[in-house]
């Protein structure tokens, strides 16, 4: 019988560890549930045929696109609503997918249902395709009994962040090009203009400005150690990827993006969106608020705030509510604090929750246009900087020059 690794709240309210045999996580959980636990993450044992399997179809086929995910969550909820068996669902799909990724994960997800495994469990051994929220989402709606509506309000999430990540894509496009076209243009400025002007300049024996000084350092350090540059810039790139991976590397990088300039507004009223969202569908499902919290944790999509609801979820098992430990967490507004206080004080926290969503979708909104706004004048102050940097490089000798030869 496969042992099943877990977390869960105590009936005193601390965090306990352990391990469970059982035939299925739903099994693991009652377990857990008879003997006053209350379980907030299950741990499947590792499947190293299915990762095989998955590995495979990821470097031959590539991963799935957001519209093929939304598509097929469409469907699924329309035949599920409909009542159509879960097995003759899933081979519906996999017959009209034409997405070659996603039909073989449906046949695999198929065969691991008949196998007597959950729709979670089944969607687990396939992280690639279906992110932690999905999978969190689709567990709360199999706890609920309510899986079609918590695929509406999925369908709905992914849309809403795929607007959203578009919008972003979309307002970063011209400032990329920008960039790489200053970056070209400095570097062939350094490269082939200023050393021949240099040439002449050193042949009539002036001293050389500052501006220009600098640019010829520059160019003899770019044409002496080019090599030296790029082995450091992608050496950089792979260590920072790896140590992003890390726990640590990883609260440190999301705790950055919410506080970069411009930028980190924008991801934390997004991620303050998501977290009300997700928090009203669990509510309206009747998810318990703790093993909601747990959702929430793995589901945010940034590490730093998934820190801050594991300190809020400490508290709340101490009978501190959900306002109070909220005011202590980092990232949280105070509207956001102030709203779910009213919700829990009026018992019409779901209602409050959808405000909150409503408002920070909007948010979003003028942030993204705020930062397409901001750019624009970042980029002339950029440009204008690197063109009269150049400029005084090259027109200052000359006018010495000039000036010598009258």
């Amino acid at each position: 019988m496969p042992s099943f690794s877990y977390e869960a709240i105590s009936e005193n309210g601390s965090t306990v560890t352990g391990a469970v045999e059982a035939e299925s996580e739903a099994m693991a959980e009652s377990i857990l549930t008879a003997k006053g636990y209350i379980p907030t993450k299950i741990f499947a044992p590792s499947n190293k045929t299915g990762a095989s399997l998955w590995t495979i179809i990821k470097e031959k086929l590539g991963r799935l696109e957001s519209k093929d995910l939304i598509l097929f969550t469409k469907q699924f909820r329309s035949m599920l609503h409909a009542g159509v068996p879960i097995i003759r669902l899933l081979q519906v799909l996999e017959s009209q997918s034409e997405n070659k990724v996603l039909k073989m994960v449906v046949a695999e997800i198929a065969q691991d249902i008949k196998q007597g495994s959950t729709l979670y469990e089944s969607l687990e051994k396939h992280p690639a395709v279906f992110s932690p929220l999905y999978r969190s989402m689709v567990r709360a709606g199999e706890i609920s009994g309510a899986l079609p509506d918590v695929l509406s309000r999925l369908v709905y999430i992914i849309e809403h962040e795929t607007k959203i990540r578009a919008d972003i894509k979309s307002a970063l496009q011209y400032p990329k090009m920008v960039l790489i076209a200053l970056g070209g243009a400095f570097v062939v400025l350094l490269t082939f203009v200023i050393p021949k002007f240099v040439a002449i300049f050193a042949k009539s024996g002036l001293e050389l400005p500052l501006p220009t000084k600098i640019a010829m350092f520059l160019y003899q350090f770019l044409s002496g150690y080019w090599y030296l540059i790029i082995l450091s810039i992608v050496g950089g790139i792979f260590a920072l990827r790896y140590y992003f991976k890390t726990p640590q590397g990883g609260i440190l990088k999301d705790a950055f993006l919410l506080q970069m300039p411009l930028f980190g507004p924008l991801f934390n009223k997004a991620a303050l969106s998501r977290f009300a969202s997700i928090f009203a569908i669990l509510h309206s499902s009747g998810v318990p608020v703790m093993t909601s919290m747990s959702i929430l944790s793995g589901s945010i999509g940034n590490l730093a705030m998934a820190k801050e609801f594991d300190r809020v979820r400490e508290k709340m098992g101490e009978g501190q509510g959900i306002a109070v430990p909220l005011r202590s967490a980092k990232y949280f507004t105070p509207m956001v604090i102030d709203m779910i206080a009213i919700g829990e004080e009026s018992g019409n926290i779901e209602d409050m929750l959808r405000e909150i969503t409503i408002h920070y979708d909007d948010e979003v909104s003028y942030a993204v246009k705020g930062l397409s706004d901001a750019i624009g004048p970042i980029l002339i102050v950029g440009l204008a900087a690197v063109v009269g940097f150049f400029a005084l490089a090259i027109f200052l000798p000359m006018w010495d020059l000039t000036k010598m030869v009258k």
